[in-house]
Parts: structure tokens; C-alpha cells; sequence
């Protein structure tokens, strides 16, 4: 890297985009379309940037990711808590388009972010109906608790009898979306290649291996360490001075943590390695819940290392 390397931070709202250049300080404006992403890239190439940093916006943003990286583009799409964390740091509290997209560049500038592959059109799907069955299971748990209620209360059976057919449709679309998932999953040699090596592994599901494989394209990447924080099942420092506090797991993907509690609730009882782990905690005096977060990093650790060797699991090797 030479001191002429070039930084873009883009704040991307519905209409528009704000670009900054560093360290010269150059901004465009930029309309968020099909046309101004393609002036956009011009530009940009002309620049040939060291990276590309924007935030994840809603959504507003998948287009542009997608042109930036059909051309090539070292893009990288970072939490907007980082780099909101980044600017107070900094001293930056007024906010404005152009001043976001300065600390953005500053961000890449100071930070470097890791470049990583983005996810292809099927994960993308697979994402999107991951997303669609957390909606239905969430539909599902609140109708079972109104029917409960209703009962509790003697509600008018009418009323019970229609809250039953509707628990009865949710667990059939479940049921759909599960088989759904599984197909696409088996559609593409590549995919079921993972998806067989995941399921190898003693306590990994179908829906522990299809969330792993739509929402953590990076697994199988990283080193243990990296993924382990990368979904936030890693214990970080609470210290200051001489205080010395508890260790917690917080951020990374809470969809990810939320499918792999589940899983490891199962594993610690039927996968040796992790009933050992388990059970070793829980005699040293850990909490149990501590005990079962420590399992949930080991079998996240397992999955990314049979994606990273390509070798099917194994017990003592684990």
C-alpha cells in the first residue's frame, strides 16, 4: 500500500448517494439507481480505491453492493453501530450525509476492513426464507399464547376453534418452508456438499446447517476466533483498572445465536465432544448458562473447521 491509496465512504439513502474521497476530501452525489450506480462505478474505477465502505441501510443499498462488486470493487458493507461507536470516538457527533460518508472513508481509512466474499443469489434466497420462517415461528408462539389465554379464560369455543386452525396453517407453512429450504439447499452440487458435511456433525439440523449456510457466508473462512465474534458467541472483556468484570457475548448475528442456542440445547446431550465440555463446566462450579454458550462457540468452531478442511467430522478429531 503507497501513501497515493485512495479511501470511498458512500452514505446511501432511498434517492440519493453521498460519496467521499479521501484524502483528497472529493465528494459526488450520486442518484440511487440503475444509471447512477453505473456512474458511479466509472468513477471509481478511474479512482481504483484501496476500499468502498457503506453501511447497511434497510436494504437500500443491495443494488449498488451488487454493481460494485460485478465490477470489482474492493466493497465492503459494515454495522452502522461500528461506525457510529467510530465517529464518537473520533469527536464526530453532528450528522449529515456528507459528513457520514467522510467517516465512513475515515473508517476504512483507520480500520482497513477485512474484505470478504458477499453472498451469491442463493444465498441470498435462502436468506430471505430463513427470514420468512422466523416471522411464521414468531406468529406461531403468539397464537399458541393466546390460545392458552383463551382457555384460561373460557373464551367463547368459536373463537378457540379459530385460533386452532390458524396454529394448524402456521405449522403447515413451517412444515412448507422447511421442505423449501431443503430443496434449494440439494439444487446445487456446491451447496450440498456443505450442507452433508454440516450435517455430519452430531446436534447440526436442517436448520441449523441452512441458517449457518444462508447467513454466515464466511464460515469456513475465518479462524475460530474471527467466526466465534463474527456471530457473537465470543466472551468479551468487561475490565477496567483494577476491576475485572464478567465476561459477555454481545452483538454479532442474533439470528445466527438464536438457531445455534437451539441446537446446542440437543448437542450437549448427543454429541460427545460438547456433553464432555458440558459437563467438565458444570462440575468446575460454571453456571449452566455459561456452560451451554461455551458449547454453542465449540460447535460453531466444528462447523467452520469441517467447512475449512473439507473433511467430514470426527470425534476424536473435533
Amino acid at each position: 500500500m503507497t501513501d497515493t491509496a485512495q479511501w470511498v465512504g458512500i452514505d446511501v439513502s432511498k434517492a440519493h448517494l453521498d460519496v467521499m474521497v479521501l484524502p483528497g476530501e472529493q465528494t459526488w452525489q450520486f442518484r440511487n439507481d440503475a444509471t447512477g450506480h453505473t456512474s458511479l462505478v466509472e468513477r471509481l474505477r478511474e479512482v481504483a480505491p484501496e476500499r468502498v465502505v457503506l453501511e447497511a441501510s434497510g436494504g437500500y443499498e443491495a443494488m449498488l453492493v451488487a454493481a460494485l462488486a460485478c465490477a470489482e470493487l474492493p466493497v465492503v458493507v459494515v454495522n452502522p453501530r461500528q461506525v457510529r461507536d467510530f465517529a464518537k470516538a473520533t469527536g464526530q457527533l453532528a450528522k449529515t450525509d456528507q459528513l457520514d460518508a467522510r467517516m465512513l472513508a475515515y473508517f476504512g481509512q483507520v480500520l482497513k476492513p477485512e474484505l470478504r466474499a458477499l453472498p451469491d443469489a442463493m444465498t441470498q434466497q435462502l436468506s430471505a426464507l430463513l427470514t420468512r420462517r422466523r416471522q411464521l415461528v414468531e406468529m406461531l408462539t403468539a397464537e399458541r399464547n393466546r390460545l392458552m389465554t383463551a382457555a384460561v379464560q373460557n373464551a367463547p369455543q368459536p373463537l378457540r376453534d379459530q385460533l386452532g386452525t390458524h396454529i394448524d396453517w402456521l405449522q403447515h407453512q413451517v412444515q412448507v418452508l422447511d421442505r423449501e429450504l431443503d430443496d434449494q439447499l440439494r439444487s446445487s452440487p456446491i451447496w450440498r456438499e456443505k450442507e452433508n458435511l454440516l450435517r455430519g456433525i452430531k446436534g447440526v439440523g436442517p436448520i441449523l446447517s441452512a441458517t449457518l449456510l444462508a447467513e454466515v457466508p464466511e464460515l469456513g473462512l475465518l479462524d475460530r476466533r474471527q467466526i466465534a465474534k463474527l456471530v457473537g458467541v465470543a466472551p468479551l472483556n468487561q475490565d477496567s483498572g483494577k476491576h475485572i468484570g464478567k465476561r459477555t457475548i454481545w452483538g454479532g448475528r442474533a439470528a445466527v445465536r438464536a438457531v445455534l442456542y437451539m441446537a446446542a440445547l440437543s448437542a450437549k446431550r448427543y454429541n460427545p465432544r460438547l456433553r464432555d465440555l458440558y459437563q467438565r463446566l458444570v462440575a468446575a462450579g460454571k453456571p449452566r448458562k455459561v456452560a451451554l454458550v461455551a458449547c454453542m462457540r465449540k460447535l460453531l468452531i466444528i462447523c467452520n473447521a469441517v467447512l475449512r478442511t473439507h473433511q467430514p467430522w470426527r470425534t476424536e478429531t473435533a
